[in-house]
């Protein structure tokens, strides 16, 4: 059986390791603060950076079914346009690399609507035979494949992150079968990608 606690300890930390890495000060928040594992500043003389990131880890012995439960909390909108998620998919064959992806808040909201919706409402299913709320989606690590060790991303706005979602979740958010959460703020203008 996983132990669930250790499984987060392994993704914060490991999370806290690469930060630090590339020149940021993380601050790992212990569970006292919602929404937000770790707070990392980057400075780079007098500029500097806050982030906030929320850590997901999922470990799994195939990496086909590395998946991420993605609940009401996280599927809330972004407060801000420095919250950010590191996606950890942690192998459990050891001899394996720890894989991770760097995912603006509301690409994460968007993604888990969409994923849920899209096995809700999938044509073929006979009605009832799923019933799932979208509290209970789960998103695999192919959909989030393009912000593998995307780094970068931290230094750029939400609003101004370029979308890396597969092109078909595009024309889900468009179509009235699946759309997007009510309070996503793509509803009102949607990205390229």
């Amino acid at each position: 059986m996983v132990d669930t606690k250790q499984t987060k300890t392994i993704g914060e930390h490991h999370t806290a390791a690469e930060l630090a890495r590339r020149g940021w000060a993380p601050a790992l928040t212990r569970d006292g603060l919602e929404r937000t594992d770790i707070l990392a500043v980057h400075a780079d003389g007098l500029a500097r950076r806050m982030v906030e990131v929320q850590v997901k880890t999922a470990r799994s012995s195939h990496e086909a079914s590395v998946n991420w439960p993605l609940g009401s909390k996280s599927q809330a909108r972004s407060a801000h346009e420095h919250e950010y998620f590191v996606m950890i998919a942690a192998p459990t064959d050891l001899a394996l690399a720890l894989r991770c992806f760097v995912i603006p808040r509301a690409h994460v909201a968007a993604a888990a609507w969409i994923a849920h919706m899209d096995w809700l409402t999938e044509e073929g299913v006979p009605v009832g035979q799923r019933n799932a709320p979208v509290e209970r989606s789960r998103v695999y690590l192919s959909t989030f494949a393009k912000y593998e060790a995307r780094w970068d991303l931290l230094f750029v706005d939400e609003s101004e992150a370029p979308v890396l979602l597969p092109p078909r979740y595009r024309e889900l958010a468009s179509s009235p079968r699946v759309g997007l959460p009510p309070d996503h703020k793509w509803r009102q203008s949607l990205p390229e990608w």
